[in-house]
């Protein structure tokens, strides 16, 4: 691990999203203790950030959201030293003022998925982490500000995205109940991705590009895979851009919570936790191992 490189900022590009134009390109290939990531890491300078790019499912995306391995993902990220991670995502729209081609920085997060695994904790060390607000609000905040900066743009603040399992897209009655819980947009990947960057004490921001109405507007056809790569590739320029302006303005430091995640989240004395949790947890956890003498 001490030969890797190193980035502070992590970004995980969604469909159509496979790679970034950064400076001083290199891809690095490891293995976690979780398995795989979705493929190579590209590392390089925007600005004078240091920051790591991962397509999420892989090169020809041949990964389904069910079978990310986010836990991979994540702890690849930790281990080049990653503190906020961007993440852009593909969704469906659940209200009619946020049309296709609309991009929205969520601020709340509502999980419909059943088949991931979504914590690095258990196994001898149980940690409880805050999630009542699951996204930075600082780089959600600087994230949609670089939206703004584009006058061709339009961004919503905040909002929450139901996730769903996947691979299908919803039923119209599942639609419905949605629009009814107040959600905003909808999609297949931002969990565990989320939940599993607050364990690693990272600051996570989703840029949501809009490409549909999912199924429930009576004027729009039912979503399909063709609609949305047709909007969804018209949302990737823009999405680079918005990256192009955020990334280099990223090079302070953090002061919001999602850094000290863990501090009193984690109930197990470490001395009563396994060694090959503490082992496999890694990076996520040496700094309290250090401070509670394990």
């Amino acid at each position: 691990m001490t030969d890797l490189p190193r980035a502070t900022v992590g970004i995980i590009g969604g469909t159509g999203l496979y790679d970034i134009d950064m400076d001083d390109v290199h891809e690095v290939t490891f293995s976690t203790p979780y398995g795989e990531p979705s493929g190579p890491i590209t590392i390089g300078r925007m600005g004078d950030v240091a920051a790591a790019f991962l397509p999420r499912h892989g090169a020809g995306h041949r990964i389904s959201p069910t079978e990310l391995n986010s836990m991979a993902n994540i702890h690849a990220f930790k281990q080049l030293g990653v503190e906020r991670v961007v993440s852009v995502s593909a969704v469906g729209s659940l209200q009619e003022d946020i049309a296709p081609l609309h991009m929205v920085v969520p601020d709340q997060l509502i999980d419909r998925t059943r088949l991931r695994e979504n914590t690095f904790f258990g196994n001898g060390l149980v940690a409880h982490i805050s999630f009542a607000d699951p996204f930075c609000p600082d780089l959600s905040a600087l994230l949609a500000n670089a939206v703004e900066e584009d006058t061709s743009a339009t961004v919503h603040r905040g909002g929450a995205l139901v996730v769903i399992e996947g691979p299908a897209f919803s039923t119209r009655a599942e639609s419905a109940l949605y629009r009814s819980w107040g959600a905003s947009i909808i999609g297949m990947t931002a969990l565990p991705e989320a939940r599993l960057a607050r364990e690693a004490e990272m600051c996570y921001a989703t840029l949501a590009c809009a490409t549909d109405y999912d199924v429930w507007h009576d004027e729009y056809a039912s979503v399909t895979v063709e609609v949305v790569i047709q909007n969804l590739q018209r949302n990737v320029a823009a999405s680079r851009e918005t990256l192009r302006r955020l990334i280099p303005r990223l090079g302070y430091d953090r002061t919001c919570d999602c850094r000290d995640a863990l501090h009193n989240a984690i109930v197990t004395p470490m001395q009563h936790a396994p060694q090959e949790t503490l082992e496999r947890l890694g990076p996520i956890v040496s700094r309290y191992i250090k401070q509670r003498g394990a």
